[in-house]
């Protein structure tokens, strides 16, 4: 128990100051102070090399700087929630194509002009587009074209709902059967006799055939095991949390891991083939930051020793590959052998978003789980266990 708690503790501090040096990163080198918002184009020192903004990632690093403010003592200062707040103000002056419209644009320029095509109000907008027409989202319904749903759209909606109603009743219960929906639709993924999860199925849950059907994603699948599981926390559901941890932590974690070089493929074919991607073989920063968050949730709630040997596993690995001790932050793309292919700390799809996230869940869940051991030695010391032999004698 001690040389656990040593550990623990260790990794509660490795995290924490990792967390600081990469929101020092992003808080010295990211604000647009002319313009509003914040650049996501930033080489491995900072310097920007794409004044373009990314809407999604604006919207990421709102959400970022506002969940450090409310949740972290030592963040809880003016200069971070006054960049949160002109972060919004500027997406909402600007990601908006065609207002009253709901659509936004992908990518703005400097000054907020679309280059391409409030919270509850656009929730219902997605729904409807996730639930009864899907051309909303920018997917038509072409002749042929198979019916097919992506994990993504269902577990990114999950997450949402989870956000929403995190600290109000009212919504969390506005919304219960929509997340009810979401994971019933993410299970479906679950194919072959349970012993793969597939990244894209049928509208009716049934594999697909070709490339399409095959394709597997093993950080999303984890990313979608810890969204789950949080679901089943927050439900009470004990069965759901050990189908969780059996199909989307340790399933897509033992078959997604390179045996040889160690981390997460980036995609995989169920059947063994050669995927079609050119970048399957790569090791990318998110997957690794959402196994990390997977593993020690898992262990969070099960307790199995197993899930937090792989979360020690994949936190090595990560912290040894993807950080970067000159400059800050972390480098989003590895090759295969995990030598540094892409050194730009940001881009259209790396923003201040999956690593800070993964910091800070960790920190927090890791600071729970030495307070609850605390409060076991604390017990045992108080009312240290009978003693078996005494208690026989007796």
């Amino acid at each position: 128990m001690e040389k656990e708690q040593e550990t623990l503790k260790a990794w509660k501090e490795r995290i924490g100051q990792e967390l600081d040096h990469v929101m020092a990163f992003w808080m010295e080198y990211s604000h647009d102070q002319e313009h509003g918002g914040f650049f996501t184009c930033l080489g491995r020192d900072g310097q920007v090399y794409d004044d373009l903004k990314y809407v999604w990632l604006q919207g990421r690093q709102v959400w970022m700087y506002c969940r450090l403010y409310r949740k972290f003592e030592r963040f809880c200062r003016p200069e971070l929630l006054d960049s949160a707040k002109a972060g919004g103000e500027f997406l909402l002056r600007y990601a908006k194509v065609a207002p009253p419209g709901k659509k936004c644009a992908f990518v703005l320029t400097r000054d907020g002009c679309p280059v391409k095509s409030e919270a509850v109000e656009m929730l219902d907008q997605i729904i409807h587009w996730v639930r009864k027409d899907p051309a909303g989202l920018g997917r038509p319904c072409l002749p042929g074209a198979p019916a097919s749903e992506s994990m993504a759209v269902p577990m990114m909606l999950l997450n949402l709902v989870e956000q929403l109603g995190e600290a109000d009743d009212e919504l969390a219960a506005n919304y219960a059967e929509l997340g009810d929906w979401c994971a019933q639709r993410i299970l479906q993924h679950v194919q072959r006799d349970g012993q793969a999860v597939l990244e894209n199925v049928s509208e009716d849950g049934k594999e697909l055939s070709g490339c399409l059907g095959r394709h597997q994603n093993p950080g999303h699948a984890l990313e979608a095991g810890w969204f789950l599981l949080r679901h089943a926390i927050r439900k009470g559901d004990p069965e759901l949390r050990a189908h969780v941890v059996d199909k989307f932590l340790l399933l897509p974690f033992r078959s997604g891991w390179d045996p040889d070089h160690g981390g997460l493929f980036y995609f995989q074919d169920v059947d063994g083939l050669c995927p079609t991607q050119l970048e399957w073989a790569m090791k990318l920063w998110w997957p690794h930051s959402e196994a990390m968050i997977a593993l020690l949730m898992g262990y969070s709630d099960s307790g199995d020793p197993a899930l937090l040997h792989l979360f020690y596993q994949v936190a090595e690995y990560t912290f040894h590959k993807f950080r970067d001790p000159e400059y800050g932050e972390w480098f989003g793309y590895l090759n295969r052998e995990g030598t540094v292919a892409l050194t730009i700390k940001g881009g259209p799809f790396k923003g201040c978003f999956h690593v800070p996230r993964c910091l800070a869940m960790c920190e927090e869940m890791l600071g729970v789980l030495l307070s609850h051991q605390v409060q076991v030695s604390v017990r045992n010391a108080v009312s240290p266990p009978a003693d078996p032999a005494r208690r026989s004698a007796e």
